[in-house]
């Protein structure tokens, strides 16, 4: 028998803290959501991509409305620059269906569907605590509430996990990762790029890192953007005075892509872009009654599994079915725990596998093909699971 009648406080207002709060809500729950910052959070973000399958059951759910702007495509073609040359090269094509969204259009989306939940703008969460009889507590500047659970959705600084699991910290890649989003204009004299981008993702191959392309909805109504992810290393101080920002990228691509593709990002106008060291972690317990984490709060992995935003989905999802299936509060965070904390700690050793070989310890692209390119896939797998590796086939 499903538990009901629960008080559930949400810390963090972001994607996985108002998928928490529908999960939550959709489950009976009476949830209250508090986001520390005062804005709306809907311009903030770059491009990303969930598993088709994933958002039509968001969709069916109703998590998301049916008339978010997605770009699916469902295809992916790998890319490299021939040696010796500046011309581009295709090594190899998967089967590989994606959801592409522009992040604050899917915010937007889930704060909509938050509904009669009390959303509490611009106060910070100071503290979580448990009190004398074991419920839980947030305190914030203007007082104390008590909850039967909390969820922990406030990002990779969370408090709520520095009271579940004070001893985690983040572990450094020692690589970087450039994101931007680019009109596309920029694509207007590029009209190969273009074609290939309409029903394809690329993965661009380069000595010592890859890039990652792909377009998204713009918040304009009917208009697209280009969004990137390229991972390398920062420079050394005696190889070049260029300085590491995010103007690099253009360097970046002047230095190793193919013309055409490095004409786009080196002179395209952007949108917006962004620069972050690249770093993971992974809590033992994704819940310690009355506490769980979700999102970013409970693990982070390395970007190449394209999971931040599908993990904290899932974990919303899971939270639903918990409290669902259970018949106290304390029982649907076990069982959320048994089945997240395995997800969250799967998902980071797949990061570090594909971060290994996609930026570490680089292939030589130009020497590949499509039968080399599966065998690489296959191997760096090494049968994990990933929806950005779907089969193979020939042109």
């Amino acid at each position: 028998m499903a538990v009901t009648g629960l008080r559930i406080g949400v810390v963090g207002g972001s994607i996985a803290g108002c998928a928490a709060a529908i999960a939550g809500a959709r489950a009976g729950a009476d949830v209250t959501v508090h986001e520390r910052s005062g804005a709306a959070l809907q311009d903030r973000g770059f491009g990303i991509v969930i598993p088709p399958s994933l958002h039509r059951e968001l969709v069916t759910g109703g998590y998301l409305g049916p008339d978010m702007p997605t770009t699916p495509v469902a295809t992916r073609i790998w890319l490299t620059r021939v040696s010796g040359g500046r011309s581009s090269r295709e090594l190899a094509r998967q089967e590989a269906p994606v959801t592409s969204c522009n992040w604050g259009l899917l915010w937007r989306a889930l704060r909509a569907n938050v509904g009669e939940s009390v959303y509490r703008r611009g106060l910070p969460v100071d503290s979580v605590g448990r009190t004398p009889s074991g419920r839980a507590l947030i305190r914030t500047e203007d007082g104390e509430q008590e909850y039967d659970i909390v969820v922990g959705a406030d990002g990779h600084r969370s408090v709520t996990r520095g009271l579940i699991a004070p001893n985690v910290r983040p572990v450094p890649a020692g690589y970087l990762v450039w994101r931007g989003t680019i009109p596309l204009s920029a694509l207007r004299d590029h009209p190969k790029p273009l074609e290939l981008l309409r029903s394809s993702w690329i993965t661009l191959g380069f000595p010592g890192g890859h890039g990652v392309f792909y377009l998204i909805p713009g918040t304009v109504p009917g208009s697209r953007l280009l969004a990137y992810a390229i991972y390398g290393f920062p420079p050394k101080p005696t190889e070049s005075q260029v300085p590491v920002s995010t103007a690099y990228v253009r360097y970046i691509a002047e230095e190793h892509f193919p013309a055409e593709w490095a004409d786009i990002v080196a002179r395209g106008e952007h949108a917006a872009q962004a620069l972050h060291p690249v770093a993971d972690f992974v809590v033992p317990r994704a819940a310690e009654p009355p506490f769980l984490l979700a999102g970013d709060a409970a693990s982070v992995t390395r970007p190449h599994t394209a999971s931040g935003a599908v993990k904290a989905l899932g974990d919303a999802l899971c939270l639903e079915r918990a409290l669902r299936g259970s018949s106290s509060a304390a029982e649907a965070l076990v069982r959320y725990a048994d089945e997240r904390s395995a997800e969250g700690a799967r998902l980071v050793e797949l990061g570090r596998r594909l971060g290994r070989e996609l930026v570490e310890c680089t292939p030589d692209w130009p020497a590949m093909g499509p039968a080399d390119v599966d065998a690489w896939s296959r191997g760096t797998l090494n049968g994990a699971r990933s929806y950005l590796y779907g089969s193979m086939h020939r042109r």
